[in-house]
């Protein structure tokens, strides 16, 4: 890989600092992304002399200066008309519809461009999601779109050093589960090796960036993303690299920060990392579990983003053995053993019987059970005698109608009890299968499909989470439910057809 990352670019929040705060906390927009999206109109040096030179008095001169000054991104997806159509004809219908294309941006434009289309989840997220695309295509039967997804993909970590959160300037201080080789295996689904070798240079690159600070961090002492466990092995975290509000939620981070006994840039940090997790928010990151001005994301070594970037391991030893080079593949199959050792050793729960999130700061297990606890499985790092266990704590404290709860736990917050989650049906269904436990998987998958498809009915909708106990829309969190919906339509379609073929024969390889 030639290219090096450049400077990185400035967010909204960044460029347009005393304004964008006012705008911000005066709650000029509803949604507080909206205020993040929109173009400038002028160089936001001209906008800033202007607002500096005679700031509005009021709420509603600022709101008038702020539409002389800024075009909305009204890009939404296409009104579809699906009413009377089945299940997948219905979700296959949308995808030309979740579909945007941004090969350039205005200079000012807080898009990140991309040279080829994406799909976009739906509702008001407007820009392609890095994790939220694995799942996505799962349901679009890879082919062509995977490949301009990894290519995508690629662009980015080639132009930044990794895969922001979305591609939005306010994104680049952090990423999100790192699914680029699970993308890319999608590509070339009957060898992923073979994609793995198109993509190594990036694969390596972000492997890199992840691993960024390792050579000099010490235990109980992490360094960005890499946390030193107590025995010397080397895990990771979630983090990121500013401690401002997030652009996107200004005004709600501002507000805990005012509430939290947390330091506020601590806070603010911890919010990006819980963020970067795609788990925003759980009580998974709570200090007391219940509370959102307790977050401690960065204080917690977590089962899934190990798993993930072992399976990242994994994928880059073969490539590079595919590829011939014998001695790199052995250093990464090497780096690989290690995390899988540490994973096991730090991670799993012997008393309650799954994988768990440890805490480095109070260098114990959190003590917790969240559907996270699949991850094992998925990349099949688990044992028998895990796998067995996991499979009975699910059952007993995750299993719901509408299928795998995200924890047992009621919060409030959008990542806990009633609500679940299309991407960790995936994961449980396909991790419990690979174990041989099948009731439990075609259950999950059975029960999950069977409720989309009756909201579907009822409502002429697919939603981004669902409360899985009551069988309807989920709710919770910071901004109101959407529909759409990218990783539901994905993981819909796959799983109806696991349920009508009785088997997961057709859904490929583990880590694809």
């Amino acid at each position: 890989m030639t290219s090096r990352p450049r400077r990185r670019p400035r967010s909204p929040a960044e460029t347009f600092g005393t304004l964008f705060e006012r705008v911000a906390l005066a709650a000029i927009h509803e949604d507080g992304k909206d205020w993040a999206d929109p173009d400038p109109l002028r160089p936001p040096a001209a906008i800033m002399r202007q607002y500096e030179a005679a700031p509005p008095e009021t709420d509603e001169g600022l709101r008038s200066f702020v539409a002389a000054n800024f075009a909305v991104d009204d890009w939404r997806p296409a009104s579809t008309p699906i009413a009377g159509l089945d299940l997948r004809a219905a979700i296959d219908a949308l995808w030309p519809a979740l579909t945007r294309t941004s090969p350039t941006a205005s200079r000012y434009s807080s898009i990140l461009p991309l040279p080829h289309p994406y799909l976009a989840p739906g509702g008001r997220f407007s820009e392609t999601y890095y994790w939220d695309s694995y799942f996505a295509l799962l349901g679009v039967g890879g082919g062509a779109r995977a490949r301009e997804t990894a290519d995508n993909f690629a662009h980015l970590i080639r132009a930044h050093g990794h895969v922001p959160n979305g591609n939005r300037t306010y994104y680049l201080g952090r990423s999100q589960p790192p699914v680029f080789f699970l993308v890319a295996g999608l590509t070339q689904p009957r060898d992923p090796p073979s994609a793995y070798v198109r993509y190594l240079p990036e694969l390596m690159a972000e492997h890199r960036w992840w691993m960024r600070g390792s050579s000099q961090v010490r235990a109980g002492a992490p360094v960005r993303r890499v946390v030193r466990m107590p025995g010397g092995g080397l895990l990771n975290r979630y983090w990121d690299a500013k401690d401002t509000p997030r652009d996107e939620s200004f005004r709600k981070d501002a507000l805990l920060a005012r509430a939290s006994p947390q330091p506020e840039r601590e806070l603010w940090r911890n919010l990006r990392a819980g963020a970067e997790s795609g788990w925003d928010f759980s009580s998974r990151w709570m200090a007391d579990r219940r509370s959102l001005d307790q977050i401690r994301t960065s204080d917690i070594v977590p089962i899934d983003l190990n798993c993930i970037l072992h399976g990242l391991e994994r994928a880059i030893a073969d490539g590079l053995g595919r590829r011939g080079d014998h001695a790199g593949q052995a250093r990464y199959r090497l780096k690989a053993h290690q995390r899988r050792r540490a994973i096991v050793r730090y991670l799993w729960n012997e008393a309650s019987g799954v994988f768990d999130d440890y805490d480095w700061a109070g260098a114990g297990l959190r003590n917790a059970v969240s559907a996270a606890a699949v991850y094992p499985l998925f990349f099949q790092l688990a044992d028998q005698r895990q796998a067995a266990s996991t499979a009975r704590v699910c059952a007993r404290e995750l299993l719901a109608p509408g299928g795998l709860l995200t924890t047992n736990v009621v919060t409030g917050q959008q990542w806990d009890a009633p609500n679940g989650w299309a991407p960790l049906q995936w994961l449980a269904v396909r991790g419990f299968d690979l174990y041989g436990h099948h009731e439990i998987a075609r259950t999950i998958a059975v029960r999950w499909s069977t409720m989309v498809a009756g909201v579907f009915a009822q409502t002429g909708r697919f939603m981004e989470k669902y409360d899985v106990v009551r069988l309807g829309g989920g709710g919770g969190g910071e901004y109101p439910p959407q529909d759409g919906f990218g990783w539901t339509n994905g993981v819909t379609a796959r799983l109806a057809d696991y349920v009508s073929d009785t088997n997961l024969s057709s859904l490929g390889d583990a880590r694809c």
